[in-house]
């Protein structure tokens, strides 16, 4: 019968195989290293696929990082009313700006409004809406080498120079654990500082004919140190209702009319009670033409 298939392949492929056998082994090595190079080659070309590389090489940390020069980060690390890096970085809940704490106290002593945006930050204590950022004080710190222990030299010698007890920076207190939901800590509300201890309302009596045009004084509620005089508050009415400088300033408590050496302190303490409403020591004042 005719031979099948698989039997007419048979010899031939016998015969290839004791060929190669009688070759040697040192040829199927060749073959085998050869496969394995290719191998390998594929591997490297998608090692290079994937990471982008021209040499197959992996790259390393230091060949991703960027380095940025600190004039780059400068105008979001400085404060736009000292022009000077942040220390005790301090920002306004209502537009999110931040300047120094001794910057922006300073500046709400004259108004209520941003530096920066002129919004109104509060009608009556805009001190109520701002908070300290540690995050980015700690940010301004590790980027400005040596501005942290120049800074804490300049305090303590403030205070030493002075005979003042040098302040202790504040420790967090750990919270106790509670059982059960875990509940959202906020944080504590700006407080005061302890030398704006006097609250003033402003009242405005009327002026006289030849003052003048002048701007209503949109702010009558302040808070200022007990140490201010009355000079003091007649250079703040001055500059907010912007007075001709013929124009003089009469200011009154109960039935005294106040001079301008006058410590708030002491006029509360000598008039007593009687000058107080709600807890505000109440002032009022008005614009006469100063005789020539």
């Amino acid at each position: 019968g005719a031979p099948s298939c698989s039997g007419s392949r048979s010899l031939p492929f016998e015969f290839e195989r004791g060929r190669s056998e009688s070759s040697g082994d040192e040829d199927d090595d060749d073959e085998d290293d050869e496969e394995e190079e290719v191998e390998e080659e594929e591997m490297e070309s998608d090692t290079r696929a994937r990471f982008g590389t021209d040499d197959g090489e992996l790259d390393s940390d230091d060949d991703r990082e960027r380095m940025i020069n600190l004039t780059e980060l400068t105008p979001y690390i400085l404060c736009s009313i000292c022009k000077g890096y942040f220390i005790d970085a301090t920002t306004i809940t209502e537009c999110l700006h931040t300047f120094c704490k001794s910057c922006i106290v300073r500046h709400f002593y004259y108004s209520n409004r941003c530096p920066k945006c002129n919004i109104v930050v509060h009608q009556t204590q805009p001190l109520y809406n701002i908070r300290l950022d540690r995050q980015l004080q700690d940010i301004v710190y590790k980027l400005v080498v040596n501005l942290e222990e120049r800074e804490k030299k300049q305090m303590h010698d403030f205070y030493k120079e002075r005979g003042l007890e040098v302040p202790k920076p504040a420790v967090p207190q750990p919270v106790p654990p509670s059982r059960g939901r875990p509940r959202k800590v906020l944080g504590s509300v700006f407080r005061i500082p302890p030398e704006l201890d006097i609250s003033i309302l402003l009242e405005f009596i009327g002026a006289n004919e030849g003052t003048g045009n002048f701007k209503p004084l949109e702010k009558k509620f302040v808070r200022v140190s007990g140490e201010a005089t009355i000079g003091h508050v007649e250079k703040f009415l001055r500059r907010k209702m912007d007075l001709d400088p013929a124009c003089q300033v009469d200011i009154i408590c109960g039935d005294h009319l106040l001079e301008h050496y006058q410590t708030l302190r002491e006029i509360r303490q000598v008039i007593g009670e009687s000058a107080v409403q709600d807890g505000l020591l109440v002032l009022h004042y008005g614009l006469v033409v100063s005789p020539l």
